[in-house]
């Protein structure tokens, strides 16, 4: 053992030994030291002119015993003028007590809580409890780590727009990009509902229209032949509900403790399109149920279709108006479900009985998709490809079209002109994706996947719908071949998502997209959180 000064020290481990010729006339002195071994420990200075063990302890040696009953707090080593003899009694040194700065690091997430950490710490603080003080050793480390956590507030500030995209890349945009620094700690995995994102609803879209697809398939003439039972209606409809209830009430959880994550997300340029998520997925689940929409009570639409209002509201008016989230900025393929929610709802609302509405919301989200299309096509936000992971939801190009052509059938009483125009466009869109099949090879698999499921059940019912229309073996085999291939993709994903969550658990790493900076760092506040890192896995 070296200590800082340059001491050198040597260690003599006794089990049974005597100490001064003092320990053979006590036996209980023995019997404990069969229980806890002792430690000498000599400590000698480092001597420019020779000085020897022999003659420092002819100099005097100071001893030292520590009870391992009470550990004492180890402190710096320091130059003696005399050695120094150290006995310990146990065969293992005192746990170190967690660093200052293990403890501030920890501090950083009170930000995201919706209940903060803080009113603890008073609790603790009025009933008595000291505030620990850290070693002197971490004095520098936690300097640098205090100055940054004085900027706290500055950076917990929400990140414009073009922030996002400065700062992040990857698939979704959720990896932090090398230069920049996380508001959270990314060494270690934060709480399961602080990774827990918006864009879990996926799941509940992929499944909820297979529910919707196979009712489909039992229900329409042309796909009659098939003999699909209802029961696998019932069997899809049930699994949909119980996802849906999950992912919802887990981040309902995640609202209510981590409510400036949730914020954070909503002005994310990709996670605030899947706000639209949890309630299109019920809107499938109301579509998929097995029983005729016709008996289902208006007010469900109603209770629906007002947050999709709301949304398109706010999320309509910052593209047309606002500054830093305009569309020519945000545009992603993401922005497809702050569009497609409005088709699907006209189509349920017309199944339902309904009129004017349907015909309002159709309306709406004909003329924002008109728009998005051409800004995606033109890829006005940024000259620079899109990463690889993130091809998937390429796919959401199909999605809107395919909806649409459906809700404008329910709409007119019959696949005319207008849906059968926007059916081929889906077509269309669906074969030019298929067949540049490297733009999909090598990903690696994340929620992003469940992008493919979606899509592909929507081209599938929109041929069953067209089949029923246009009544033919081309189109029945084209509707079979379509609702196969979707029902295949789902199953796939679910496994893998099964598999990533239960057996690797990396399906939900640490979402530092919601832990970016306000503006970018600084190199003070880099080098202050590399100092605060390394501080932290030395303590540990």
């Amino acid at each position: 053992m070296a200590s800082r000064d340059g001491d050198s020290i040597c260690s003599i481990q006794m089990a049974t030994g005597v100490l001064d010729g003092e320990l053979d006339e006590s036996p209980e002195v023995l019997q404990d030291q069969d229980e806890t071994p002792c430690s000498v420990l000599f400590s000698m200075p480092a001597s420019p002119s020779g000085l020897h063990l022999a003659q420092g302890m002819a100099g005097g040696a100071k001893v030292q015993i520590h009870d391992p009953a009470r550990p004492r707090l180890m402190k710096h080593a320091r130059f003696h003028s005399q050695p120094s003899m150290l006995i310990r009694g146990g065969g293992e040194a005192p746990a170190m007590p967690r660093s200052e700065s293990m403890r501030e690091r920890d501090r950083r997430l009170d930000h995201f809580r919706t209940f903060s950490g803080r009113l603890e710490r008073q609790l603790s603080i009025l009933r008595g409890a000291v505030p620990h003080e850290p070693p002197a050793d971490d004095i520098e480390c936690n300097a640098a780590a205090k100055n940054s956590i004085e900027h706290t507030e500055e950076d917990n500030d929400i990140p414009s727009a073009d922030r996002y995209f400065a700062a992040l890349e990857g698939p979704e945009l959720e990896t932090l990009r090398p230069a920049e620094v996380a508001v959270l700690p990314n060494g270690e995995p934060w709480p399961f509902l602080l990774r827990f994102p918006i864009s879990a609803f996926g799941m509940c879209l992929g499944v909820s229209s297979q529910a919707m697809l196979w009712k489909t398939l039992s229900s329409e003439h042309s796909t009659g032949f098939l003999g699909v039972h209802p029961a696998v209606n019932r069997v899809l409809w049930w699994a949909s509900v119980a996802i849906t209830v999950i992912v919802s009430i887990t981040y309902l959880l995640k609202v209510v403790f981590y409510f400036e994550a949730v914020r954070r997300e909503f002005h994310y340029p990709v996670r605030v399109n899947f706000f639209f998520a949890p309630w299109i997925a019920c809107l499938f689940l109301v579509k998929g149920l097995p029983r005729p929409e016709r008996e289902i009570r208006h007010i469900v639409w109603y209770l629906l279709m007002t947050p999709i209002l709301c949304l398109d509201l706010k999320i309509y008016g910052q593209w047309m108006s606002s500054g830093e989230r305009r569309l020519s900025k945000v545009a992603n393929p993401s922005n497809h479900l702050a569009v497609v929610g409005n088709f699907v709802g006209a189509l349920l609302g017309a199944k339902m009985g309904l009129r004017e509405l349907p015909i309002f919301f159709f309306a709406v989200g004909l003329a924002h998709y008109l728009v998005l299309f051409v800004t995606l096509y033109q890829r006005l936000p940024t000259s620079m490809q899109l990463a690889k992971e993130l091809h998937p939801i390429f796919f959401f190009f199909v999605t809107v079209p395919s909806v649409a052509s459906m809700a404008w059938a329910r709409i007119s009483g019959e696949f005319g002109h207008g849906p059968k125009l926007l059916y081929f466009v889906s077509l269309f869109l669906y074969a030019s994706l298929v067949v540049r099949i490297n733009l999909f090879r090598g990903v690696r698999f994340s929620l992003t996947w469940w992008a493919y499921t979606f899509p592909l059940t929507s081209a599938a019912l929109a041929t069953v719908l067209y089949a029923s229309e246009v009544d033919n073996m081309l189109t029945r085999a084209l509707a079979v071949g379509l609702a196969g291939i979707a029902t295949v993709t789902v199953i796939g994903v679910m496994v893998s998502t099964v598999y990533h969550a239960f057996v690797s658990k990396d399906l939900f790493p640490n979402d530092v997209c919601i832990a970016i900076t306000r503006q970018r760092p600084k190199f003070n506040k880099i080098l202050a959180h590399l100092c605060l890192s390394s501080t932290d896995e030395a303590t540990i």
